[in-house]
Formats: C-alpha cells, structure tokens, sequence
C-alpha cells in the first residue's frame, strides 16, 4: 500500500491547497510560532506514515491549530483503496457521532433564543415521552429473562439527553431484552424520520431512570427531532443555514453532492473476517437526518467548529453562541452520583468516568481531573469521535484544537491514544 508524501519535509512547513485553504483557518509561518516543535511533529508524520504501510489504517488527514492558526496539516496514504486515490488534505468524511457535538449546539442556539429550555421535561415537545417507563431485566427460575416495567422516578430532561442520562441506549442484538428491542424496532433505520424514530422510541421501555446513569445512546438523535419540532425547519436545511453556513463549513451536512464524490474518503478491508466496514459514501443521501451521527465534513470544516467553541462561541465576527453557554456546554454534566451503564465502555481511557478523570458535558465528553487518565490532555479539554474513526478536542488551556479525519472503525481507539501522546509531546511553549 502507498501512501501520501508529506505535506513538508522534515521541517514540516506545510503546503495547503486552495480549495482548503478558501474556507480554512489562518496558517501558522512554522509551527514554532505557535508554541509547537516542528522537529517533534515529525514523529506523528512518521508514525501515520508507518500505520499506512502496515495496513493499520487506509489513510488520514491529520489538522492541529493553536492560537487560532493551523500549524499542522498532513494527509497520509489513501483517500480510496480500491481505486489507488491519494489522500489530500480536502478529503471529507463521514463523521458519525462527532455529529453530536453540531446538533448539540443547535440545541443551545434555540434555547438562547428562548424557543426551548433545556431544564424542560423532553415530553414538553415531543408529546409521545410523556408516559414512558423504565424497564428491568429479572431472570425467572427457569432462566428466562422477564421484563418488569415501573414509573420513571422523574421525567427525562433536554439536559439528560445532551449529557446522555436520559434513560436511552443503543440497540444490540444479545441476551439484554431492552437493547433487542430496539433492534426489532428499527430504531436506527435510515428509511425513516425523525418524527418515525420518536414513535417508535415512545413504544419502548428506558433502560435506567432519567438522570441516575450515564448510558451512550440514541439521545441526541431525539434532540435532532426537538430541534425540527421547535425551529419548524428539518434538521439538515437548520444546520445548514444556522450553522453551516454562517461559519463558512462548505462540506458539512447530511450529504455532499454528486460532484464532490471524487473526495470522499472510503476505508478498507479490516477485522477478523477482513470485510469492508459499512461506512456510508459521502453522496448517500439518506431519508432519515440523524443527529446522532449522520454528517459528513472535512478537516477544514471541523477546525472552524472548534475554533468557534474554543473563540467562545464566535468566529470571524459571527456569534452563534455566547461565551456563557459554551462554558456551560463544557462543564462537567454528571453528579458523583450518577452510575456509568453497565454495558458501556467503562475501562476505555477516554470515556466518562470518574476512575479517568473524565466527566460529561452537553454534547461531548471533558476532563475534570489532571491525572487518573493515562492520555495526555488538560483540565477542561472536551472531546469526542466517531464511530468510523475520526476523534477531535479541544484544549482551551493550551488554546489547541486537533482533528483526526479517517474512516477506519478497527483503528479508532488505537489512533486516539496515539494522538493525544504524539500531539502533547510536540507542545514546547
């Protein structure tokens, strides 16, 4: 497998190409300049380089900005295996959960315009989640599970599914009764609408009480249906004018058109059976817009997302949010009380967790602890990643935001541990 010569030479000066640099933040002269060691940048160069030649990913395209300039921008390997394609920096990608973090902000966008509070119970706006119940898995004598339902001790909160204590979960096929449910239901059919998806949730038990357990789910596909309920736009023409648009991200939506098909980054044959993941192009124009993960985007594009949470809710003289409720967005959600889900990825060095050091945020998870975590990383950074393999965080200390961009679920977990070691050892001033 080839893969892409390096932006720069071992002085990392980097080259960007128009098309990224039209919509893109301002470029760093050097890396120095903004506090980053060009000679030490280029062991993360090496070692993308090294992971595309062992066949650990099929390519990527790594961005670093600090101080509101780009100091590092590589793309590595291939842009599309199949086809030999070279991956460039203009590449987009399906984003998966790192969808999240953008419905989230819808969100506080309308509840700044006092459309919606977020302390409302969920059922102020979508009427169906007035009478749902929480359910729990017995097993009878005879080994059978049973389901028994009772009253939620309170109503889910906006709140609770922004900071995913709501009560929700992902489906799984398996011996858990609830999770099957959700299977058989398919609640995460991409021939429905958001409206659909919400009938079918209304049908199905929760599986813990609102606000007592932090369980990754289906939540901030439910804030996708609230933001359509309450603005009376669908969810994708609301980012895109609301969002999209004012802060200049050309490549971010639901789908890109036809003539952008030629910089959809697609991934390999991977796992056990060495099958090709099943990672949507970024043309596919799905009926169902979900919030929880169906947006593709570009490197460029997520860097001024960031830029525009770490600048406090502006950028380029627009204000989308104020400083306040970006600072309330990154606080830690979760009280010492709240249990983590017991199916949930407990012991992954980057998840909610007291035990990492980590906590939980309204729309993405933060670090509230200077140690715990074996990964690098400062008080107050907040971060989250995608299913097919992108990651990104944001470090307000350190005034950085950094952007993995592959599709590769195999090598996710394995590359964000990478990048926060090989990114922070690059940090000199």
């Amino acid at each position: 497998m080839r893969f892409a010569t390096s932006v720069a030479a071992c002085a990392v000066a980097l080259a960007f190409s128009t098309t990224v640099l039209a919509q893109g933040l301002p470029r760093a002269q050097k890396p120095d300049e903004v506090g980053l060691s060009a000679e030490r940048l280029k062991r993360l160069s090496d070692r993308m380089k090294q992971g595309v030649k062992d066949g650990e990913l099929p390519g990527a395209v790594v961005l670093i900005a600090r101080n509101g300039k780009v100091a590092y921008f590589e793309s590595f390997g291939l842009r599309d295996p199949e086809t030999k394609a070279e991956m460039k920096g203009d590449a987009i990608f399906r984003i998966a959960s790192m969808t999240k973090p953008i419905v989230s902000v819808a969100i506080m966008m309308l509840a700044e315009e006092g459309k919606l509070s977020i302390a409302h119970p969920v059922s102020r706006y979508l009427p169906e989640f007035k009478d749902l119940k929480v359910g729990t898995v017995n097993k009878k004598a005879d080994g059978a599970s049973e389901v028994v339902l009772e009253p939620p001790r309170r109503e889910m909160t906006i709140q609770d599914l922004l900071r995913h204590t709501s009560g929700l979960t992902y489906g799984a096929p398996g011996a858990n009764p609830l999770k099957q449910a959700y299977v058989d239901a398919k609640v995460m059919d991409r021939d429905q609408t958001n409206a659909e998806m919400v009938t079918k949730l209304s049908k199905l038990a929760l599986v813990y009480h609102p606000g007592s357990t932090w369980e990754y789910s289906v939540s901030t596909d439910v804030l996708g249906a609230i933001v359509e309920v309450v603005s009376k736009m669908p969810l994708d023409q609301f980012i895109a004018e609301r969002i999209a648009k004012p802060l200049k991200l050309s490549d971010t939506g639901f789908k890109v058109e036809a003539a952008k098909a030629n910089r959809g980054a697609r991934p390999h044959k991977e796992g056990p059976k060495s099958e090709l993941p099943n990672v949507p192009k970024v043309t596919d124009d799905f009926k169902w817009k979900s919030g929880g993960g169906g947006m593709v985007s570009t490197a460029s594009d997520y860097a001024r997302f960031c830029q525009f949470l770490l600048n406090g809710g502006t950028l380029d003289g627009v204000r989308l949010l104020s400083r306040k409720t970006v600072e309330l967005m990154t606080a830690d959600h979760l009280s010492p009380t709240v249990a983590m889900g017991a199916d949930m990825w407990r012991f992954e060095a980057l998840e909610p967790g007291r035990h990492m050091g980590q906590g939980f945020g309204l729309g993405f998870a933060v670090r509230v602890d200077a140690g715990r975590s074996p990964l690098h990383g400062s008080v107050g950074d907040y971060y989250w990643g995608g299913a097919f393999g992108t990651y990104f965080w944001i470090d307000p200390k350190e005034k950085m935001s950094v952007i993995l961009m592959m599709q590769s679920p195999a090598a996710r977990l394995p590359y964000r541990y990478l990048m926060r070691e090989l990114v922070y050892q690059a940090v000199v001033n």
